[in-house]
């Protein structure tokens, strides 16, 4: 990528981030879908990890059930957020290109779970730990994410 500005190399990067998380959610809630019937649940490690196909209508953990339009109101707003703030930071020389990438791992899970609200009226979530709630590929993109711009601003705090 020689000849190319830090801020076009990380655009490409974002873009490619969030491409391969909402290409991954995307491909492994259909293979679900068709391989289980909801509520189905197939052991990969009995006890440990299922998979288990399940409709969330609500938010993080199944809350605030069948709340609807709100529910594809506030992705689209953060959606909107997240975009201004990976253009923003772009140019920013003491935010590293982690800051940008965890920026881009959640709207790459917003989107890949706004695409479900909009297209059945829920998401569709599969993977079972047995002692966490159901969740999805786009939903450990966003917590990976999270973890990552948290652990940076505290480091950015410290300074």
């Amino acid at each position: 990528m020689r000849g190319l500005s830090r801020s076009h190399v990380d655009i490409f990067l974002s873009l490619f981030t969030v491409a391969t998380i909402v290409l991954a959610d995307r491909v492994t809630k259909i293979f679900f879908s068709d391989l289980l019937s909801l509520g189905e649940s197939l052991p990969l490690i009995r006890n440990v990890i299922h998979m288990t196909l399940v409709h969330n209508t609500g938010i993080a953990f199944g809350l605030f059930k069948n709340h609807g339009i709100v529910f594809i109101i506030i992705p689209i707003i953060a959606v909107i957020l997240l975009v201004f703030n990976i253009f923003y930071y772009r140019n920013n020389k003491e935010l590293s290109r982690l800051y940008i990438g965890g920026f881009s791992l959640i709207l790459g899970g917003a989107i890949g779970n706004l695409i479900d609200r909009i297209a059945y009226g829920y998401v569709i979530d599969f993977i079972d730990l047995r002692v966490w709630p159901v969740f999805n590929i786009a939903d450990s993109a966003i917590t990976v994410g999270a973890c990552i711009i948290a652990v940076k601003c505290l480091r950015l705090s410290a300074k």
